[in-house]
């Protein structure tokens, strides 16, 4: 695996693991929305979403994580991929929530994280 490949996979860690509290900040107020029936229900909930910046934005971004995601794979072995860019996704997931004031980690949080950087450096090393 080069760095391009590493590059790659910290790129779609940050990407996913960044946005997701964007994405959950983001459609607050969507469990408000009440129709009559299932169908008029879906069809409000999404224009609710699709009209407010505040989760389409982060939601694009996203998605553009999902692109990157399928280029690494056609490049990396899979068994390598999706360990390790899930691994970082819930990295940057709980760190991006520490930085916008979701909640405070607990210790266990913190050793996580610990374990999954050196389970993704055990990986990558691995395969250098």
């Amino acid at each position: 695996m080069d760095t391009y490949n590493i590059i790659s996979l910290l790129l779609v860690g940050f990407i996913w693991g960044g946005t997701n509290p964007l994405i959950k900040r983001g459609s607050e107020g969507v469990s408000k929305v009440k129709k009559d029936n299932f169908l008029s229900q879906i069809v409000y909930e999404f224009v609710y979403l699709w009209t407010r910046p505040s989760y389409t934005i982060p939601m694009l971004i996203n998605l553009s994580g999902s692109v990157v995601f399928f280029y690494t794979l056609s490049k990396v072995d899979i068994s390598l991929v999706v360990p390790i860019s899930n691994s970082l996704t819930f990295l940057f997931t709980s760190l991006m929530g520490m930085i916008l004031g979701e909640k405070v980690l607990h210790i266990k949080s913190y050793l996580g994280m610990i374990f999954v950087l050196a389970g993704v450096t055990i990986c990558v090393s691995s395969k250098l």
